[in-house]
């Protein structure tokens, strides 16, 4: 197991790297590959930047002109895109002007200032040399996942193969509009894609027939074991604590499912629902089916559904969206509950991910449901307008008594499925439907004339299941894998073909014909009655009607479709209009280089239990990536499979357990966790089955309190989950020791790493003491945040925990170990890993390291220049904060009436996205600036704060009244400010164009008033309506 040892070599990725520089090199007539040069590419890390007297050294590259002047010939013709200089925003004149507005002489004395000493690193992370510049990066990566073969997939398992329609790839997918949003917690800035939302919710009801549905988890497999959980939580989960699978679930969501019972008190029980007796299980709470099953077969499950309900349990179905458009909807034979995978609406497979998975029950489960739902209300207006709802439902604002520690969504590829059946239409989705199940038919007719007998000859939509004999299963798969045919065995008889909308009639010969050649079946006895038509068996043909609703059969031509696209992306504020200083968010540039390779079809069409020969290049980035991230991290193994932040915490304390098992210690079930924690903290670990204890750190962590504490639990301690720096935005000095306690008394330290992005080489979690942590990629190495998904959470783990690592029962990654798996797919979401490895790749060790530097630059800049306006809290000894910073509102809201929630809208007014609110400090923002903006948008951004506080103290001072000011009314709409009547005691100027520059770089209009959220909770509509 390569991961599971100290940073391994990845030799085909540094061959390749040596290939990029002497392709640079033969570019340029006179230039030569120095022995730095070829040192560096061979080992594909850069230890430091070259110094100016070490390029003087290399003779070979200097020349003379004219007699006089020299040349450095390897800086001239080195590439000219160096990405450092694009992704930092300040220049060096910025920085210095910055250093003297924080009181610092230097970048190198402010992070002296704010890191302590002891948790200092001066080794240089072990990155790739980012000399190669962009282009070469790229170059590089081609020469990577070109190593991948994109053979004709007929695997099925949940993973198809779909037409991704070029107008929302274009529009959606790689427009910045929509990727760089951040979750829509600003409603009124974030009406598009609350709107494109409630279209999801909204298609996801009407396939399934159920009365709500959440906008998208993570994957099939998680879902299904959401589902697991939440019907645990709507019985009595102690008396009713089994959970029935049928055998015939895909196998990647019972190996997901089997991770989470285990470790909440689940009995998971897998059995076949045709002979079990249901009644006789009187510790059953629920049980789940497939629709169609793994092996393709529809399946009427009316009398489990029945025998369920009998017996007080509840019944899941996970269910294939492409069939449901053509079948009977679960809602009609009982289905409580319905998941499945939205992916083959218009969303590429991505070596198993991301793509949307869906949730759909009853409205009376709201409140039970996880994830985030999408809901109308009205603007003070009176207007329409859109929201989350039901927030305080969610699992990371229930902490402790949260069951799920679901706490995001994956909004852009939910988004992009919407926008699919939007885009086709209910017509178009019928045709495809029905000539997907043509295509079966097809191939289920013309091997029947083989005499290949089929597992049913009717009762499927997209998969034929046949018999194989006389060939084995795994060797007619393997015969056909060597024609780039990609078949599934199911078991020691069968195998199956699954067909999708992107295979043609021509592929249903070849597979044909490559059967014949196997000698599959008996020659001359074929006979089959299957008809090829296109049509459900009456007994599961969809009847009712479904997505009637205008939005779902309006749009015809493209040009409406991009423009519908283009409204509703007018409607909200992304980084391609300005600044999103979100504390704890890192909202920093996704760059266009990072994002490219994604639309690559060597990463987008790769089915994720393609056979191994076909990936070989996807398991050479993702492997290198673990090791890029194993030297961030200072750790020794890597998983990338978790899915989010909150995934990575779970698959981190899980690991946890599983090492204190091993060693005997399994009884070690505390986790302390301190007050300021991200809500997912204690989530996560209720969710591991662990027993949480508060300790206060409102002031830092008191050292006696805390010791006493993993002193009174020496036999029981599991875990403590610490972040740092410290939510509270600054860098403990004593972190080092708060380590060492838990250690002393048998304990494990995650460090959730939310706050990564300021350690950079600089600091690392192995050097402060921690076992464990999480990485948000979405985050700190630059996966866009989509407006709310998708992220990626791996995990990397000191050496003793390596052999626990997550692992998968399809395919077992390298860094796979007795975990089960905490995702549906090998290595989670796959198809973005590309952005930080790009990142990493394009930055090197220099650019990774100044990216913390400038990060935490930014913020203390910020900083001193608002400190005069607004009470800082929570900064180090030397008044100096980490990455981002907390302006506490308390005055304000004693002095004036003005609360947080006031200024976040009126920062809507200047053009601004407001800071995270009340969190980790009541009444508070925390501010984020990132590495990514230069100083002339922190100065926007500070001067809109000023003026809003120069705001505040004319309400102070009495000039406005208290309840009609610009921050009480914010924010102002352009349908206000041009109406006719004006009432309010400041004028339209005021109101609108607080700012100079609002005139010059265009104004920003949100799209709806100050929305009710207290209406929008207690008037649930969450769908459109017919």
């Amino acid at each position: 197991m390569l991961s599971r040892m100290a940073p391994r070599d990845v030799p085909a990725v540094r061959v390749a790297a040596v290939g990029v520089l002497r392709s640079m090199a033969a570019s340029h007539h006179r230039v030569q590959l120095t022995p730095q040069m070829m040192g560096h590419a061979i080992r594909l890390k850069a230890t430091a930047a070259p110094s100016a007297a070490s390029i003087g050294h290399r003779s070979e590259t200097i020349k003379e002109v004219h007699g006089s002047e020299k040349v450095n010939m390897g800086e001239l013709l080195a590439p000219s895109d160096p990405f450092i200089n694009r992704h930092l925003g300040p220049s060096p004149a910025d920085v210095d002007a910055m250093c003297k507005v924080i009181g610092a002489k230097d970048l190198d004395e402010l992070i002296s200032l704010t890191i302590p000493d002891r948790v200092r690193t001066n080794i240089p992370l072990d990155l790739p040399d980012a000399r190669m510049g962009e282009a070469g990066a790229l170059t590089l990566l081609k020469s990577i996942v070109s190593k991948n073969v994109v053979a004709k997939n007929f695997i099925g398992m949940g993973y198809h193969g779909t037409h991704v329609p070029g107008v929302v790839g274009r529009n959606l997918l790689e427009n910045p509009g929509w990727y760089t949003a951040y979750t829509p917690y600003q409603a009124e800035i974030s009406q598009g894609r609350l709107e494109s939302l409630v279209n999801y919710q909204t298609l996801v009801c009407e396939l399934t027939g159920m009365e709500i549905a959440n906008a998208s988890l993570l994957d099939e497999g998680t879902a299904a074991a959401e589902a697991m959980a939440m019907v645990a939580r709507t019985v009595n989960s102690k008396a009713k604590n089994q959970f029935f699978a049928s055998a015939d679930v895909h196998p990647q969501s019972l190996d997901v499912m089997r991770t989470r019972a285990h470790n909440f008190g689940m009995e998971l029980v897998v059995g076949d629902h045709r002979t079990t007796d249901f009644s006789s299980m009187t510790k059953l709470c629920g049980a789940l089916v497939q629709y169609p099953d793994t092996t393709g077969l529809f399946q009427d499950f009316s009398g489990v559904a029945s025998a369920l309900h009998k017996n007080g349990a509840h019944l899941v179905v996970a269910a294939d969206p492409l069939a449901l458009v053509a079948a009977k909807p679960p809602s009609e034979f009982g289905a409580d509950i319905v998941v499945g995978s939205m992916q083959r609406f218009g969303v590429p497979m991505w070596f198993g991910g991301p793509s949307a998975a869906y949730m759909a029950t009853s409205k009376k489960q709201v409140r039970r449901m996880p994830g985030r739902i999408i809901g109308e209300s009205i603007d003070r207006h009176g207007n329409p307008a859109y929201r989350l709802t039901l927030q305080t439902r969610e699992q990371h604002i229930r902490l402790e008594k949260a069951t799920s520690n679901v706490c995001t969504a994956q909004v852009l590829l939910a988004n992009m499925a919407g926008m699919y059946a939007v885009f086709h239409r209910k017509d178009g989705l019928q045709r495809i439907a029905k000539r997907v199940h043509g295509l079966a038919q097809l191939f289920a007719k013309e091997i029947g004339m083989l005499g290949i007998p089929l597992l049913t000859a009717t009762d499927f939509f997209d998969t034929v299941a046949f018999a194989s004999a006389p060939a084995k299963p795994a060797a007619l798969v393997e015969a056909l894998q060597a024609k780039q045919l990609n078949c599934r065995a199911i078991n020691d008889t069968h195998v199956t073909v699954s067909f999708d909308e992107t295979h043609l009639e021509s592929d249903v010969k070849e597979l044909v014909a490559a059967l014949q050649t196997a000698g599959v079946g008996k020659a001359g006895a074929g006979n089959t009655t299957v008809e090829v038509d296109g049509e459900l068996p009456a007994a599961f043909a969809r009847t009712s009607p479904f997505l009637e609703q205008k939005i779902f059969n309006s749009i015809r031509s493209e040009t409406e479709m991009m423009r519908y696209i283009h409204t509703l992306q007018l409607k909200d504020l992304a980084l391609d209009k300005s600044m999103i200083s979100l504390g704890s968010c890192t909202m920093k540039l996704n760059s266009v280089s990072s994002l490219a390779p994604c639309s690559w079809p060597e990463i987008a069409n790769i089915h994720p239990f393609a056979p191994a020969s076909n990936t070989k290049g996807y398991v050479e980035m993702l492997e290198s990536l673990e090791q890029y991230l194993v030297s961030c991290t200072g750790f020794a193994a890597c998983s990338l499979q978790p899915t989010s932040g909150a995934s990575g915490e779970y698959a981190g304390l899980l690991v946890i357990r599983e090492y204190l098992k091993s060693i005997g210690q399994g009884q070690r079930n505390v986790c302390i966790i301190p007050r300021s924690a991200h809500g997912t903290n204690p989530a996560s670990a209720a969710m591991c089955g662990m027993t949480i204890k508060w300790i206060d750190d409102a002031k830092g962590m008191d050292l006696e309190e805390f010791k006493a504490m993993c002193e009174e639990h020496n036999d029981t301690l599991a875990a403590l989950m610490v972040t740092y720096p410290s939510t509270r935005a600054f860098f403990e000095d004593n972190i080092q020791q708060i380590c060492q306690i838990v250690h002393d008394n048998g304990g494990q330290v995650y460090m959730d790493g939310a706050n990564m992005n300021a350690q950079l080489g600089l600091t690392s979690p192995e050097m402060i003491g921690s076992d464990v942590c999480h990485l948000n990629l979405h985050k700190t190495f630059s996966i866009p945040h989509g407006g709310g998904g998708p992220g990626l959470g791996p995990i990397c783990v000191r050496a003793h925990l390596a052999p626990h690592l997550p692992n998968h029962n399809i395919v077992s990654p390298s860094s796979g170990g007795t975990l089960g798996a905490v995702s549906a797919a090998p290595w989670g979401q796959a198809g973005i890993a590309c952005i930080p490895w790009m990142f990493c790749t394009m930055l090197g060790p220099k650019g990774v390291t100044d990216s913390a530097r400038y990060a935490i630059l930014n913020a203390n800049y910020l900083k001193a220049r608002l400190e005069p306006h607004y009470q800082i809290i929570a900064t180090n000894a030397n008044n100096k904060c980490s990455h981002e910073f907390i302006i506490d509102c308390s005055d304000l809201r004693r002095k004036a009436g003005i609360v947080e929630e006031d200024i976040a809208k009126r920062l809507q007014d200047y053009g601004f996205h407001a800071p995270s609110m009340s969190w980790p400090v009541p009444h508070s923002l925390m501010v984020e600036p990132t590495e990514s903006e230069d100083k002339a948008e922190l100065d926007r951004f500070c001067d809109a704060m000023i003026s809003i506080r120069e705001e505040i103290k004319k309400i102070e001072q009495g000039v406005w009244p208290p309840e009609d000011n610009p921050l009480k009314m914010a924010p102002h709409t352009q349908s206000e400010v041009c109406a006719t009547e004006w009432t309010h005691p400041y004028s339209r100027e005021e109101a609108a164009f607080p700012a100079p520059w609002l005139l010059k770089r265009g104004k920003f209009w949100p799209s709806t008033g100050r929305v009710d959220n207290a209406l929008g909770d207690k008037k649930l509509k969450l769908r459109h309506e017919h």
